[in-house]
This record gives structure tokens, C-alpha cells and sequence, in this order.
């Protein structure tokens, strides 16, 4: 029987998160004025960013919150209160404008399939692993022009402004780092002129710190979260004026798919970025960004590349790892260590060498674990391996953009004992096809410090950037 939950783990999340959090919050020398939270809801549901027409969705205007001034204030709180609206509206009128030329921008691309550009473009993307070229060229170039994003200075570290930057979950700390460093192009200076907010909030920190295994009692990550954000829209407008549909949260944990589960309505508009990007779990494509899982050893940024030509490649599909969930279950029953040219593996023997043995392969194959995101389908494509995901409810990273039937097999669990059977069945033309094209994406799935246009990092801020684009706020 499972040991009960200690009685003082209720006492001590909520202090430790009135300590880290909230002091801080109400110390937070940006903005000391208070407001009143107007949750808004759109009069329609987000459209997903189609790259062939550039839809947009408006939303309603939004109420001015109910002051009751006293007799005392008379017409210099009213002129006060004047004053500030037409400047709130000044400021969100000037980046509607421009998020609108942007669309335009997009739209001519796509007319004309060409591109325009204030600088030299060190590189055009093109080809059929893109599902419209030349409106993903001319979003990106938009984005770089126009992307800015404010990131919350409220709270303190370990649970606030910082995340791990290694291994499994460790893209959180690399974004929140190209975000926070302070040298982004595209961090803003100043909220007034972000068209983007970050809650900088870690996962990985919050269940490190406040977690104690074996017992996960589920509301008190939305819990936190929804506070922080109470918080947020009641010093700030920021949040009422789109209801969220512009503020994101990126996490890579298993777990951060919860933070909307308290208070749904709340989160409606709200972007979650996540690795577990489950479509059976009320992830929503429109609305949400999928994020790849990548393995970052310490002291690197990703794992290793290789560049083993097709011819060699002796083995036809290979795959080790742990017996996480149902998915591997299932393939370790039919194919574990029983044929020479399916290689699946729970434990590896110490006398081969993983990355190697991926490099020698034809096609990688990348199963779910316990949740549907694997950093297997980075590492095959850092090797030059054509990735065989396998899994259920999976929504692929930078699918807005990506077509990843090109260059990747994508089959449910249920076709895993057909494996061999599907493989074969793939001409050696169209193997030879689909391995360049994993080298043609390959720029898509690389970290840098700091980041380079077109890399992991830039393919998630375009992701963002799509959502951004196809929200009009109200002015």
C-alpha cells in the first residue's frame, strides 16, 4: 500500500509558493498599479493559421475595467484614465498595423512565389519537405522583423526565470535563456511594444522543488500557475485585452499538458508549447505549439551528428531504449532481439555503441514512450536516419510548416507488427528520396547559442509567430 500523503506537504507547497512567488510578485518594481481582471472570451474559436489564405480571428473590444473613483478625484482622474486609453490604444493599434502588413507580406508571397526582403537571405527554403515554401520564407522573414516578445519579470528563481539546459528537458532552459539573456532580436524592451508574453515558469523546476514521489495530487500545478496568472492580469491589461491568446508557456515535462486542467475557460485562448503534444489529452494544433524532445548532453547542444552515405547503412530499422509505456510494450513483444534486420533492443550490449549502430541505419525507429514525444526522432535525424514514428494522438513539432510525410514513416501502434512488412515494401528510389530530405530539415532540429535564423529555436518562435499573426486584437 502506498504511503499517505504527509499532512504537512499542504502546508509547505503553499508557503514555499507564497515565498518564490508571490512576495516577489507584489516587490516587482515594473508596474505597481492595480487592475481588475476581465476575463473576455472570443465571440469565435481560433482559426489555425492556413499558409494558403493567412486567416485571421478578431476579438471582441475590450470592456474598461469598473473604477469607482471618489468625489475627491473629480476630472483629473477621469482625464487620467482618458489619457492612458488612447495611449494603450495607440500602442496596440501601431503593432495591429504592423502584424497586418506582415499578413500582406505572407499573402503576396504565396501570389507571386517570391519573397521580399530588406537584407541578403543566407538561405531560401524550397522544396516539397515544406508545405508552402514561399509563405514559410516570407513568415519568417516577417518574424524577424516584427517578433517581440515581453518576458514577465515577476518571480524568483529556482521556480521562476530558470530551467534546466541538459538532458531530457532541456529545451526549456535553452528557450527561456535565448528569451531572458537579454540579446534576442526578439526580446522587447518593454511590454508597451511586445506583441508576445513568455511565463517564464519552469516545469521541471515546480515538480523538482515541490513534488514528492511516489504521490502526484493534480491540482497544485494549475493551481500555481493560475495564480501567477491571476496575478498578471490584475497589475497588467495584457492578458484581459486578448484573453490570453497572446501570452505562451513552454515546457517540456510530461506533466506541464495539466496547467490548464483547473480552469479551462481560463486557458481557452492561452498557448501552451509543449513536447507532449497529445491530441487525445486536449492538446489543440490551432492553438497550441508541439516542441521537439531533444536529449541535450552536458556541455553540448544535442546530440551527435553523423553522415553515413545511404550505401552505408547496412542495417534496415533499428531502435533501444526502456520499456516506457504502452507503445514499446508492444514492439518489444514482437520484434525484441528476434531478426537481424528489425534491431530492437531494451538494454544495448556494452560492445555497441548506440549512436553508431543509428548512424548504420536505414530507417530509425521512434515509439512513444510514456507520453507520445520522443527524443529519438531529433537524434534519427541528426544521423541522416529516416525516422519510423510510432505512436498514437501524436501532433509532429513545426507541422504548420513541415510535412512530414516527406521525410519520415508515421504509423499507428496497432501497425507495429507489420514493421518489416512496410519497410520492405519502400523502393530503394524512394528510400534515397526520402534520407535526403531528412538532410535537407536538418537545420530545423539544431540549438544554437544564440540562436540562427531557420534553427530549432527560430522553427519554435515561428511557431509562436503563426499563432501571433492570426489573433486581431481588438483597438
Amino acid at each position: 500500500m502506498a504511503a499517505a500523503l504527509s499532512p504537512s506537504r499542504f502546508i509547505i507547497f503553499p508557503a514555499i509558493f507564497f515565498l518564490i512567488v508571490l512576495i516577489p510578485l507584489y516587490l516587482s518594481p515594473i508596474n505597481r498599479n492595480r487592475g481588475i481582471l476581465l476575463l473576455l472570451r472570443l465571440t469565435t474559436p481560433l482559426s489555425q493559421l492556413n499558409l494558403s489564405e493567412t486567416l485571421q480571428t478578431s476579438l471582441p473590444p475590450s470592456p474598461l475595467p469598473n473604477i469607482n473613483d471618489s468625489a475627491d478625484h473629480g476630472a483629473s482622474s477621469t482625464n487620467k484614465i482618458s489619457t492612458s486609453f488612447r495611449e494603450e490604444r495607440s500602442h496596440v493599434e501601431r503593432i495591429e498595423d504592423g502584424l497586418a502588413r506582415a499578413r500582406a507580406a505572407i499573402r503576396r508571397a504565396i501570389q507571386t512565389r517570391n519573397y521580399t526582403s530588406g537584407k541578403e537571405e543566407t538561405f531560401i527554403p524550397r522544396g516539397v519537405v515544406y508545405r508552402n515554401p514561399y509563405a514559410f520564407h516570407q513568415s519568417h522573414i516577417e518574424m524577424e522583423k516584427r517578433l517581440k516578445i515581453w518576458a514577465y519579470r515577476e518571480g524568483e528563481q529556482p521556480l521562476m526565470h530558470d530551467a534546466p539546459a541538459n538532458n531530457i528537458y532541456g529545451i526549456e532552459g535553452q528557450f527561456m535563456d535565448e528569451v531572458e539573456s537579454g540579446k534576442s532580436q526578439f526580446a522587447a524592451a518593454h511590454p508597451e511594444e511586445a506583441n508576445v508574453f513568455y511565463i517564464p515558469m519552469s516545469m521541471v523546476r515546480i515538480v523538482h522543488f515541490m513534488y514528492e514521489p511516489p504521490h502526484y495530487e493534480g491540482q497544485w500545478i494549475p493551481r500555481l500557475v493560475t495564480h501567477y496568472i491571476h496575478f498578471l492580469a490584475h497589475k497588467y491589461p495584457y492578458w484581459n485585452r486578448s484573453s490570453g491568446a497572446d501570452h505562451f508557456l513552454l515546457s517540456c515535462h510530461d506533466w506541464a499538458p495539466d496547467v490548464s486542467s483547473l480552469k479551462p475557460d481560463l486557458y481557452k485562448h492561452f498557448i501552451r508549447a509543449l513536447c507532449n503534444a497529445n491530441t487525445s489529452e486536449r492538446f489543440q494544433p490551432i492553438r497550441d505549439i508541439s516542441i521537439p524532445e531533444i536529449n541535450i548532453p552536458p556541455g553540448k547542444l544535442g546530440p551527435p551528428h553523423l553522415d553515413q552515405p545511404p550505401n552505408k547503412r547496412p542495417i534496415l530499422a533499428f531502435f533501444a531504449g526502456g520499456a516506457h509505456g504502452y507503445v514499446r510494450s508492444v514492439l518489444f513483444n514482437y520484434w525484441k532481439e528476434k531478426d537481424t534486420e528489425i534491431q530492437v533492443f531494451e538494454r544495448l550490449p556494452q560492445n555497441r555503441n548506440y549512436t553508431k549502430l543509428m548512424g548504420d541505419s536505414k530507417f530509425c525507429l521512434c515509439p512513444s514512450g510514456y507520453e507520445v514525444a520522443s527524443p529519438r526522432i531529433v537524434e534519427a535525424i541528426a544521423v541522416g536516419c529516416v525516422p519510423m514514428i510510432i505512436g498514437d494522438h501524436y501532433s509532429l513539432p513545426f507541422s504548420d510548416v513541415l510535412d512530414w510525410s516527406k521525410f519520415s514513416l508515421i504509423i499507428t501502434s496497432d501497425k507495429i507488427p507489420e514493421i518489416k512488412k512496410i519497410l520492405k515494401a519502400i523502393s530503394t528510389e524512394t528510400y534515397l528520396r526520402m534520407q535526403k530530405r531528412v538532410k535537407q530539415v536538418q537545420r530545423h532540429f539544431v540549438i544554437n547559442q544564440p540562436a540562427k535564423p531557420y534553427d530549432m529555436l527560430h522553427m519554435i518562435l515561428h511557431s509562436l509567430w503563426l499563432r501571433r499573426i492570426n489573433v486581431r486584437l481588438p483597438s
